[in-house]
Parts: structure tokens; sequence; C-alpha cells
């Protein structure tokens, strides 16, 4: 694969989490029962970083938790040359009934991730409500699921690859856009 272009470097990822965490504040007029849950494997850091931005904010530390979706799947043979999937622990000790849940993801494309995390989701719990929050959305649904916090829209090609890569998983915060070989 080829990279066409640096879309978000470290500041900008900064100041795109920063508008989210304002967002959601200003949307639920504070954090009274929201919980944020980052779907593994981007999405925990991301999730872990609006945290502590609206930490900083509101002085109050919403609860965090982060989910696998592995075996909630549907496109397990789409997205990988395993012959098993990787299955990570859930460490899922939250109380989600009647909560606001938004879910934190890198990047938002076909929705599946996203349907996948909203069934593993009910699986621990009655959330009231459940939004998603996502780094990068880039088109191209294949459900209908919409992201209600987006730090930038990236329209792409199906021949385009977006990779996120942040400090805690890739030890750089970056975001590119590669052209996959056809």
């Amino acid at each position: 694969m080829k990279e066409k272009a640096v879309v978000l470097d470290q500041p900008a990822i900064n100041r795109a989490l920063t508008r989210i965490a304002h967002e959601i504040l200003e949307h639920h007029k504070g954090v009274d029962d929201v919980v944020l849950v980052g779907i593994k494997t981007r999405g925990v850091p991301l999730a872990e970083r609006l945290q502590k931005k609206i930490s900083q904010i509101e002085g109050i530390k919403v609860p965090i938790g982060e989910i696998d979706i592995t075996l909630y799947r549907d496109d397990l043979s789409h997205v990988s040359d395993q012959a098993e999937p990787t299955v990570h622990t859930t460490d899922f000790q939250l109380a989600i009934d009647g909560k606001k849940i938004v879910l934190v993801d890198d990047v938002l494309y076909t929705g599946r991730t996203v349907r996948a995390a909203m069934d593993a989701l009910v699986d621990f719990g009655r959330p009231a409500q459940i939004q998603l929050a996502v780094l990068i959305d880039r088109g191209h649904r294949e459900l209908p699921i919409r992201a209600d916090y987006i730090g930038k829209n990236i329209p792409t090609a199906q021949s385009e690859v977006i990779t996120v890569r942040l400090e805690e998983t890739d030890e750089k915060d970056l975001v590119s856009i590669f052209q996959n070989k056809i």
C-alpha cells in the first residue's frame, strides 16, 4: 500500500477529541449517567483520552469500559485472513442499565463493527441510550448507522484504506490514507 496523505497529526487528533468531549458535555448537559465504552483496540485509548478531557473540563471522572466485539462480528471472513479470530478479554464491570452509553471507535466505515458492539452491549444490560463517537467517518455504510460525534469526515474511495495510529498502541499519533493495490 502507498501512503497518499496524512489526514490528522497529533495536534489535530487532540483538537478533534477536545471538540468531541465538549459536544458530549453539551448534548448531555453534563455527565450524569454518561458512560464511555471503547471498542477494542483503538477505541479504548480514544475513550480514555475523552474521559481525561471531560474530567479536565467538568472535574468529574466519567465511568469507562472496554468491549471486544470479535465474536459478535458477522464479517470475520471478510476482515481477516486468520483461520480463527483473536478474542481479547472483555473486563466489563460497569452497570449500564439506564445509562447513556457513548461507544467510542477510531474509524466508522460499513457500520458492522458498531452493530456488533451494540449487540455485545445489550448482553451486559439495557442502556437508556447508545451514541457513537468516532475519530474518523469515512463513509461507505452498509448498515443504517451514523455517528453522533465525529472528529473528522474523510470521504474515501473503496480502494483507499484509513490507518489510525495512536501513541498507546502504535507509539505515534497519526491518521493516514493509503491507496490499496488494485
